[in-house]
């Protein structure tokens, strides 16, 4: 804020510059024509009396009250201009607001292992006797009915049923520590043991459903009943059924 002050003993002249926002200012002054101060600020006008001093017979007297000395004048002055500046806030030189944003930036995930899965490539159903089911299959639906193909590194015995768009696989206990003789014995009738889905990485799966917190039955994929790596989920991880996925 930028000030002039300027007095004469004749006049008695006042003025200020008052720079504000937008280069808004306010000027006071008392004229000869009388002890009147203007103040402009854009928005309205103030009107104050100031002192002019006048000689009478050796005294110098004021019209609102004595002034005897120019400094007293200028005092007046100065104590008539920090009113105005508490009358007009906005021609006060603003403090710069600085405002901080924040940013949230999303960490850059890597990319897992890249795998797809393909088709369904059959449901198993356990049977407690494989023979009957192959007979079933075969001559009361007539299907296309497979060989028997022992699995005893899984403990099952095999027999793929072509349906065509997809095949059906029979299951029998094969040894004494089979799994399918525990699910035998929970279910005397047999029923569904497993679906089998299609990968084009079966390696890669294991190593992103591993990430993913998804059990998997063995510590890496076996060769299964197509000569071909597969490997087996938690059940209690896939919905409450146990999946099986081959490599292709």
């Amino acid at each position: 804020m930028a000030r002039v002050l300027k007095a004469a003993t004749a006049s008695a002249v006042v003025t200020t510059s008052l720079s504000g926002p937008g280069g808004e200012g306010t000027r006071l002054r008392g004229s000869k024509a009388g002890p009147e101060a203007n103040a402009v600020n854009g928005r309205g006008t103030v009107r104050l009396c100031l002192p002019r001093p006048v000689r009478d017979g050796g005294e110098t007297r004021g019209r609102t009250s004595p002034v005897k000395t120019q400094a007293e004048a200028l005092g007046s002055a100065s104590i008539l201009l920090r009113t105005l500046e508490g009358l007009f806030p906005r021609l006060q030189t603003p403090v710069p607001t600085v405002r901080t944003f924040s940013m949230s930036l999303s960490s850059h995930q890597v990319a897992g292992p890249v795998w797809n899965l393909g088709r369904l490539n059959h449901v198993a159903v356990a049977v407690p006797d494989l023979e009957k089911a192959k007979a079933f299959y075969k001559n009361v639906l007539g299907a296309q009915v497979g060989e028997t193909v022992p699995l005893p590194e899984h403990g099952v015995s095999v027999v793929f049923v072509n349906l065509g768009n997809t095949k059906m696989e029979l299951l029998h206990p094969l040894g004494n520590d089979s799994p399918i003789a525990g699910f035998l014995q929970k279910n005397k009738a047999g029923g569904m043991h497993h679906i089998c889905i299609e990968v084009d990485n079966i390696n890669a799966a294991v190593m992103d459903l591993k990430e993913k917190k998804i059990r998997i039955l063995s510590e890496e994929a076996k060769i299964g009943a197509h000569g071909k790596p597969v490997i087996f989920l938690h059940p209690k991880d896939c919905g409450g059924v146990l999946v099986e996925l081959e490599q292709v």
